[in-house]
Order: structure tokens, then C-alpha cells, then sequence
């Protein structure tokens, strides 16, 4: 038996919706009803009662001249408002006040200025509106405000950065306005109030350093108001119903409706423990438009991959998760960023696989999330992967005449360079190699005298680029020799 090699050429190989949920990473949230709500029907509905609201109050220290002219010119929506100071505060209006002096105003009364939020991510269909004005693409960099409506399709995703830092994320199939997006003149609290029309919206939200700072998601089912958190609210319009799921922190949650009518949002600052159900954190629960909200139910631990490490390197991009036994789906994510604000592509899945098809050579990050028979997403788990497509093909067969067999092999990068390792053996396992060359470095290899029966063979590509290394095998072959 003799082997010779050579170089042969080279080619080239040719290279998701859910009923909805909250998700919370840190701090803590409050989906609350109107503090107006009868106690009557709180708790004819399974909730707590809440006491009337009271009149809220921020205090102004004034400086030396202030007038309430001047105070309620700067500081409230109305400047007439000054005689509703000067009752309050027992101050007759043209009196010009020394340095020191404590005055309350009304909160409900102060005066916010509009902010906007900027986009920093975008990818697929994703667009916006103002007011009754035609949809328009969203491009990266461009900047929403009050009345802005966003939506996405099948694999768009939209984040904003708020001017605090909070970050917004707008999953695909979804339909969002922007209500309010305003930071009080006086305190510098924030106002801010999404409407979720369809789908999910995901928010990392800055930890509240006033009390009267307000964020609030709002859907059909549920308001999920926020002091700094991160978390998912989606609103499943055929279901009616909104899930919530909490990692860190705890979130007060009361119906957004009662008896068909929609009820008032709540005012800053009312503290969680005042809603109906406190969700704690690994703990979610699901409820439905107009009914009672849902009990809290523990949330399924994150899944984890097969084969974490595993280079992308195969015509598509896939993933093997370990089966959980209380999942009875799953959910995979695939984002250019480890905090998911820059997402690409969303599957759910009910086998612990998930396939995204062709994906462009870099490095990535993947979330994934167990579903449980509720419903809910489980706690997430987040991996670092890079996708680098190597092709490998190879075909081997008898030259006509004569007792040699030849092996002819391709790489798709073939710009890198390549060396490759040629077994071939009598058994399918390849653990009793005949011959075992590590130092080829063309596309070719022939093997003569090679004596009757059945023989197995593999050719691994090796590639060190970047400082790393790469290594790609082809499928075990076999063939059959007759004499």
C-alpha cells in the first residue's frame, strides 16, 4: 500500500410570539390600578383595599424676592395658579418673600417639560408614526417623543435610551406608544408612560433617586409601574391577559380595568405593598383583562446549552438545549450585545432545539428562557458565541485503471491558512486507524494497494486565525473495496 499527495484546488462550500410576560433583573415594580378604586370592588375582586388618595405636596424653599407670581410662572402648568399657592401657604400674592421661607406646592399641579428618547438599535421592519401621520422607517440615532407610536414585524426590534440611561426594548410583533416622556421643572422627577397596545416591551430602567419618579407600562390587562428595574410586560391580545415574571426585586400588581371600564393610572410614588399581589423575585403569575390577578407561580430555573463552547461554524446556526422536565417550551434569543438592547433574532420552540438559519461571521450573545405549561418565561441564561462558517466538503473514488483510491477535499475560507488530517480505518469509530496524516496541506491524497473489505474515513480542517483555533471534521464516510 502506497499514499501520495497533492493539491487538487480548492472551492467553496455553500455557505416567534407569546401571551406575554414581565421580566425584572433588578429593584423593584409596581403594576398598580387608580387609588380611587372602591374598596368594595378591590375586594370583591380578591384585592386589598387601599385607602383614598390624599393630596400630594412638594416642599419650595424661596429666595430672597420670590414672589408666588414668580413661583407659580416657573414651577406650574398654570401661572394663575398662584392664588391656589397663596390660599395653601397663607402668603398674600404681591408680597416679595426673604430668603428661607418653606412653601408647599401641588404636585398634580407642577409644570414638566417633554423630553425625547433616542433610538441606539434597530434591526428588521421596525417603524413610527406621530400623531395621525404616516409610518416611517426607524434608523439608529433618531429621536422619539410624546405621541410617538412604534411598531415592529416578524424579527424587528427597536431600543431607546431615555435621557436618564433607562433603556427600552421594543420585541418583534409589537405595538407601543410613547404617552408620556416629561421630567418635572421643579423636582427633576421623571414621567414617563408607555402604552402596549400588542406584544412584549422590555425595560432596563435607572434606580429612582426622586420620589415622584414614575415609569409605567401599560396594557390592557395590567399598568406596571417601576422605580428601577429590569423588566418584560407583553400583552397577548387574543388571550386578553398579561404575564408577569420577576427575577430580583418584587412587583405589586392590580388590573388595569374593573367591570369593563379602564381605570386612572396611579400617581407617582404609591409604594407596592398597596397593590393587590406582591410577585416576589423566581416568582410570576398571568392575568387576564377584566378578571382577578393571577397567584404567583414559581418560575422554571434557567435551561442551559449542550454544548456551550461550540463554534458556529455549519450553514446555520443552531442550538441543543438539556431538556427540562417541567418545560414544556423554550424560548432562544440572539442579540450583538450581552444585554439583549441590540436584538437580531427571537424563536419560541417546544423541542429543546432552536435553528436561525444563516447568521453573518462575529460574535454574538444567545438568552435562553424555559416556558412553562402557564405559559411563563423561566429565568434566563445568556452565552457568548461566536459564528464562523468553515465549509468543509469532500468526496473520494477509484481512478479507472488502476488499484488507487483517491480523496479530494474543499474549505470555504480557503484565504486562511489550512492544514488538515486525513484517518482512514476499518471501523466506523476510526479508533484503529490504518493511515493517520497530520501534515497535509493540499486538497488531495491518494492511497494505492489497498487490500479488499470495507473502510472508514474523516478529513479534519485545522485554521489558527486571530489567535485562536479552529478545527472542522467531515462526516465519517465509508467505501468498499472488491477483488
Amino acid at each position: 500500500m502506497t499514499v501520495s499527495s497533492g493539491v487538487a484546488g480548492r472551492g467553496t462550500a455553500n455557505a416567534q410570539r407569546r401571551g406575554g410576560a414581565v421580566w425584572l433583573a433588578a429593584g423593584v415594580v409596581a403594576l398598580t390600578c387608580a387609588a380611587s378604586m372602591p374598596a368594595q370592588a378591590q375586594l370583591a375582586r380578591g384585592a386589598k383595599a387601599r385607602p383614598p388618595a390624599v393630596p400630594s405636596y412638594v416642599e419650595y424653599t424661596t429666595h430672597d424676592g420670590d414672589t408666588l407670581y414668580e413661583i407659580a410662572a416657573r414651577y406650574l402648568r398654570d401661572p394663575d395658579d398662584w392664588a391656589v399657592l397663596s390660599r395653601l401657604n397663607h402668603v398674600p400674592a404681591p408680597r416679595r418673600m426673604s430668603a428661607g421661607i418653606a412653601l408647599r406646592l401641588p404636585v398634580d399641579k407642577l409644570k414638566q417639560d417633554q423630553e425625547s428618547a433616542r433610538v441606539i438599535a434597530t434591526s428588521g421592519p421596525a417603524e413610527h408614526a406621530f400623531g395621525k401621520s404616516p409610518y416611517v422607517p426607524l434608523t439608529e440615532g433618531a429621536t422619539l417623543g410624546e405621541g410617538d407610536h412604534i411598531r415592529t414585524g416578524r424579527n424587528g426590534f427597536v431600543s431607546l435610551e431615555l435621557p436618564d440611561g433607562s433603556h427600552v426594548t421594543v420585541a418583534q410583533d409589537a405595538e407601543v406608544d410613547i404617552a408620556r416622556l416629561r421630567r418635572t421643572t421643579l423636582t427633576g422627577a421623571g414621567d414617563r408612560v408607555l402604552d402596549l397596545h400588542h406584544g412584549e416591551v422590555e425595560s432596563q430602567v435607572t434606580h429612582a433617586t426622586k420620589k415622584d419618579d414614575r415609569f409605567q407600562i401599560r396594557s390592557p390587562s395590567v399598568v406596571a409601574g417601576v422605580r428601577g428595574t429590569r423588566f418584560k410586560v407583553a400583552y397577548d391580545g387574543d388571550a386578553h391577559t398579561t404575564a408577569v415574571e420577576v427575577l430580583d426585586g418584587a412587583v405589586g400588581v392590580d388590573p388595569a380595568t374593573l367591570d369593563g371600564h379602564t381605570l386612572a393610572a396611579p400617581p407617582p410614588g404609591v409604594a407596592l405593598q398597596a397593590s393587590a399581589q406582591l410577585v416576589k423575585a423566581s416568582f410570576g403569575n398571568i392575568t387576564r383583562t377584566g378578571a382577578a390577578i393571577g397567584d404567583p407561580v414559581a418560575l422554571l430555573a434557567a435551561p442551559a446549552l449542550t454544548q456551550p463552547a461550540k463554534v458556529q461554524d455549519g450553514k446555520t446556526v443552531g442550538f441543543d438545549l438539556v431538556p427540562g422536565s417541567a418545560a414544556v417550551g423554550y424560548r432562544v434569543q440572539i442579540a450583538r450585545d450581552a444585554d439583549q438592547l441590540d436584538l437580531i433574532r427571537d424563536v419560541r420552540v417546544s423541542a429543546p432545539h432552536a435553528d436561525f438559519g444563516d447568521l453573518a461571521d462575529g460574535t454574538y450573545f444567545v438568552r435562553i428562557a424555559a416556558i412553562d405549561a402557564h405559559g411563563l418565561e423561566g429565568l434566563p441564561q445568556v452565552y457568548a458565541f461566536e459564528r464562523r462558517q468553515l465549509g468543509l466538503s469532500a468526496s473520494a473514488g477509484p481512478r479507472a485503471g488502476s488499484r488507487d483510491y483517491e480523496f479530494r477535499w474543499f474549505v470555504s475560507r480557503s484565504t486562511v491558512e489550512t492544514r488538515f488530517r486525513f484517518v482512514l480505518a476499518a471501523s466506523a469509530d476510526l479508533r484503529h486507524p490504518i493511515i493517520d496524516r497530520t501534515d497535509l496541506k493540499g486538497g488531495q491524497l491518494v492511497v494505492s494497494d489497498l487490500p479488499a473489505g470495507v473502510y472508514y474515513w474523516t478529513i479534519v480542517a485545522e485554521q489558527f486565525e486571530n489567535g485562536r483555533f479552529y478545527e472542522k471534521s467531515s462526516a465519517v464516510r465509508s467505501f468498499t473495496l472488491a477483488r
